[in-house]
């Protein structure tokens, strides 16, 4: 896989922790940072929804600052915020969560990055699904060992529950999940999710549930969260945020659902990484929480049009192998055998001027895959796959 350094980098004036060597330039970031560069770009690359955030929420934040809500809160999260997780969680999944079983955090990356570096010991294995988001990064800055599970387009990104299973040794420490997943948008079902949540907790192993996406499901199925899937929340860590749900990712307001006595631990590190989160925020997410869920219903719906309109698309391209993602605002084709990811998105950046990410930020075995996103208006997809299409096209005349 190629490694993406940045063009800002410079020999270091001290001596850092070589852990953070384990940490490499975003290849993410340097798709953004060229295409800024550039004109006439269009985008299928923006991990994040293109919707405004809903009205309610808007004037709610307005209104916390005008009341004064600009002191520090307490360290777990507002608590009128931890209660609106629960409910609305109990809403949506039938189960019977506390405000003591959410701790709020800085996002979901927040929550990821302190789950991580507090579950995750030095020379100790995390089994994680490839393609995988970068956190995996984190895992080993942190001292861990990758065991990878690979999936791939040409089943839809799904994962054998047996495989993930059978991975599972006495130096495993931790399984990470993510459904819908970023980069694929697959979306597992509960017979993948129950028998890797039994058989982790029989072995004492605990899982990280990443769910930031739980909302954007565009098929009508029920979504198997963990939270209502595991035996207990006692080796369960569930990530997520209002970022995705919303369309308020400046926010900047996640948090992470576990047991009462895991986030009592938790609670102990993050005094120590952000102390608290923005106050007003806090309580706009609050109204968002408890608010009228429309525009969620009308977010969704357009993804899946969206979704629709690229799967048919790509599935009569001799250039991809197409799949329909169950979730998210993401789809991940795989191109022809033998393709560097890394050359071909940028090429075609810098030729075509449509901006996507290279699969291989996501693991080696996804090298010859890009990363679409579909959080744009239709307009603008279907300018950039016909763009798309006349350079491939080219490349292969």
């Amino acid at each position: 896989m190629s490694t993406a350094t940045s063009p800002l980098e410079s020999p270091p004036a001290i001596t850092f922790n070589p852990a953070l060597d384990k940490l490499p330039f975003s290849p993410i970031r340097l798709m953004f940072n060229t295409a800024a560069q550039m004109t006439d770009v269009l985008h299928l690359s923006i991990g994040q929804p293109d919707f405004g955030a809903p009205p309610h929420v808007i004037e709610a934040h307005i209104k916390a600052l005008r009341d004064g809500r600009t002191r520090y809160e307490l360290d777990a999260g507002l608590p009128a915020l931890r209660e609106a997780v629960a409910n609305r969680y109990n809403e949506l999944y039938g189960i019977s969560l506390k405000p003591s079983n959410v701790l709020i955090t800085t996002g979901c990356c927040q929550a990821m990055y302190m789950t991580i570096h507090a579950l995750v010991r030095p020379g100790m294995e995390v089994i994680v699904i490839e393609p995988v988001f970068v956190f995996s990064h984190v895992i080993e800055q942190a001292g861990g060992i990758l065991r990878r599970i690979v999936t791939t387009a040409a089943n839809g990104y799904q994962v054998d529950p047996a495989e993930v299973i059978a991975a599972m040794n006495e130096r495993t420490c931790a399984i990470m999940i993510n459904s819908p997943g970023n980069p694929t948008g697959a979306v597992y079902p509960a017979e993948t999710i129950q028998p890797i949540l039994r058989e982790a907790e029989q072995r004492g192993i605990a899982v990280i549930s990443d769910e930031v996406y739980d909302r954007l499901i565009l098929d009508d199925v029920e979504y198997a969260s963990a939270l209502r899937h595991a035996p207990s929340l006692d080796g369960v860590v569930v990530t997520s945020s209002a970022s995705k749900t919303y369309a308020v990712p400046g926010f900047r307001v996640g948090w992470l659902i576990s047991s009462e006595a895991n986030i009592s631990r938790l609670q102990r590190l993050h005094m120590f990484v952000s102390t608290t989160e923005n106050t007003a925020t806090q309580h706009a997410t609050v109204a968002a929480l408890a608010g009228d869920q429309s525009c969620v219903t009308e977010m969704v719906n357009a993804y899946r049009a969206r979704r629709d309109w690229i799967a048919g698309y790509l599935k009569g391209s001799p250039h991809f192998q197409a799949y329909s993602p169950g979730g998210a605002f993401f789809i991940m084709p795989s191109l022809p055998a033998c393709r560097d990811s890394f050359d071909f998105a940028m090429r075609m950046l810098k030729e075509a001027r449509v901006c996507t990410i290279p699969g291989g930020a996501f693991g080696q075995s996804c090298n010859n895959a890009l990363r679409i996103s579909f959080a744009t208006d239709m307009a603008t997809i279907q300018a950039a796959f016909q763009r798309m299409t006349q350079w491939l096209e080219k490349q292969s005349s």
